[in-house]
Parts: structure tokens; sequence; C-alpha cells
């Protein structure tokens, strides 16, 4: 009877220990990774949609890279006005480029996982975009304000040193403050393994966290503040300037409707993609539809990178021409 007894604890110890080692794996696999849960089955549509996608994508390529070409190749846009538009639609190549082979992937899969390490990476990048992009408007709006209200003083306040000086700020701050939040939120143990989008992003996963994230809300609020209302703030307050400075010359106002139309018009497609990113990462809307969210979500990461190289290369003459010609003698020499 001893005997019998003694082998049935062997057995349930053993029982025990798998148990134990199963829930050990489960655990550290829910930690390593992520699913998104913001895909939705397309079925026999699948390679429709991945063909479509994959077209946007190329003409979001083909219309920022032509800008930036015809910036660089043409001597005469060798002007700080010019180059913070190159600036802006390099960082737009770089935002595309975070997020769209990451969805073609997707498209092509049943299961949306992606790994702890890589969610962090697209977080990063997805964020330094956003960033770059606000900042790099908010320079723009800076020459336009110097260019109209205080056009003596151009040349020496938008200098060649000073315009390099510029975009170093508008790319190193956000990589500071970006690297600096994901630092925060990547140590963090998480209890949950769903995020209810099609990619990552920071808000979604700090909220899948097991302990207290008082730091990164601080910080996220503190962040929020600095980009999405103190830099607009700026923005605001340049063209309240150039807008007094308009009604009392009209030569201003010829001046400000060729040059900053394109950019208000970068500025509010912008401002709605932040603001319908905000609406579907803070607010419940689980009641929207799965299509209308996607499209939500994705507004602020597609609609900008193409909407910008058009509007610019259509609306700024000396752009536009540079481009044709650069077509045309592309589609000579072929």
């Amino acid at each position: 009877m001893s005997s019998v007894n003694v082998s049935s604890v062997n057995v349930s110890s053993v029982n025990v220990s798998s148990a134990n080692v199963s829930s050990v794996n489960a655990s550290s696999w829910s930690w390593s990774s992520l699913t998104l849960t913001g895909f939705w089955d397309p079925g026999p549509l699948r390679s429709l949609w991945f063909l479509l996608l994959l077209l946007f994508y190329l003409l979001l390529l083909g219309s920022n890279l032509l800008v930036i070409a015809a910036i660089v190749l043409d001597r005469t846009l060798h002007q700080p006005m010019y180059v913070l538009l190159a600036s802006l639609l390099v960082n737009q190549l770089c935002g595309s480029g975070a997020i769209f082979p990451f969805l073609l992937h997707h498209l092509l899969r049943r299961e949306h996982v992606v790994s702890h390490a890589a969610c962090f990476a697209q977080v990063f990048f997805l964020f330094f975009y956003g960033n770059v992009q606000i900042l790099t408007l908010a320079a723009m709006s800076y020459d336009r304000y110097v260019a109209i209200c205080r056009p003596l003083q151009y040349h020496a306040r938008m200098s060649p040193r000073r315009t390099r000086r510029l975009l170093l700020l508008v790319w190193l701050l956000p990589l500071l403050e970006v690297g600096f939040m994901v630092s925060l939120s990547a140590p963090l143990r998480l209890c949950g393994t769903h995020v209810s989008k099609v990619y990552c992003d920071n808000y979604s996963v700090v909220k899948l966290a097991c302990g207290d994230t008082t730091l990164n809300n601080v910080y996220g609020l503190l962040y929020t503040c600095l980009m999405l209302l103190s830099v607009p703030a700026l923005i605001l307050y340049s063209y309240v300037r150039i807008i007094r400075v308009c009604v009392s010359s009209s030569s201003a106002r010829r001046k400000a409707l060729g040059t900053c139309a394109p950019h208000l018009a970068s500025l509010l497609n912008l401002s709605l993609a932040c603001f319908c990113e905000l609406l579907m990462t803070r607010f419940d809307v689980s009641d929207v539809p799965k299509s209308v969210r996607v499209f939500l979500s994705l507004f602020f990461l597609t609609c900008p990178p193409l909407f910008d190289p058009l509007v610019y290369g259509l609306s700024l003459r000396r752009v536009r021409r540079s481009c044709q010609a650069l077509l045309l003698s592309d589609t000579r020499s072929a």
C-alpha cells in the first residue's frame, strides 16, 4: 500500500510540475508576442485588397520621390522653403515605410501576431514620423512668417547655416522624445496580448500593462501638451501675424496666397488625421463598424503622405515646373 501511495504522489507531482512549466511557457509567450485584432478576414477579396494597397503605396512612393528629386536636382529650389518641404516628404517616406510593408505582409496572413520587439520598433518609427511631421510644418510656418512679415531679414534669419540647425532640431528633438517614451513602455510586464488595431501604438500597449503606469501617463500628458498644444500655438501665432500683414499689403497677400495655401491645406489635413487618431485611441468606438475603425486609424499614416506631395507639387509653380521637366527628360531618354 505504501508503494502505491508513493507512486501516486510522484505522478501527481509530475503533473503539477508539467502544469507549472506549461503555464510559464504560456505567460512568457504572451509577453513576447502580441495579437493585432483590428484586422478582419477579407475572404476571397484578400488578393484584391492586397493589390489595391500595393498600388496606393507605389503611388505614394512615386509622388514623394518625384518632388524630392525635383528639389534636389534643381539648384534654383535650394532655398529654405523647398529644403523644408523635401525634409517633410523624406519623413513621410520613413513613416509610410514603417506601416505599408507591415500591412501588406499581414493582409496575406490569417494570424496577425507580432513580436514584442517588432511592436515597439513600430511604435518608435510611427511616433517619430508624427513628431517630425508636426515640427517640420511648424518650421515651414516660421519660414513663411519671416518671408512675409520680415522680408528684409529673411536671408539673415533663414541662412543655410540656420536652416541646417532648424532641420537638426526638427529631427533630433523627436528622436529624444520618442526614444524616452519607448524606453518607459518597453520594460512593462503585460497582462494581455490583444491590441485592438491593425498596428502597434503606445497607448494601446501600455493599457495591457500589469504594473504601475503613472510615470508613463504623466510623460504622455506632458508629451501631448508639448506636441499637440504648444507647437500648434506657435503655428497659429505665425499665421495671425501673416494675416495682419496681408490685410494692409496687396503684395503680401499675393505672396501669402501662392506659398501659404498649400501649407495651410497640409496643416488642415494633418489636424484632421490627428483628430481621427485621438478619437480611435482615447475613446470607446466599439459600436463603429470595423471597416470604418480601420480606415480612421490609418488616415493619419496614409493620407498626409499622399496628399502633401500632390498639393505642393501642383500648387507651387516652381516645383511643378521642375517635376514636369524631370518627367519629360525621363520620357525622352526612354
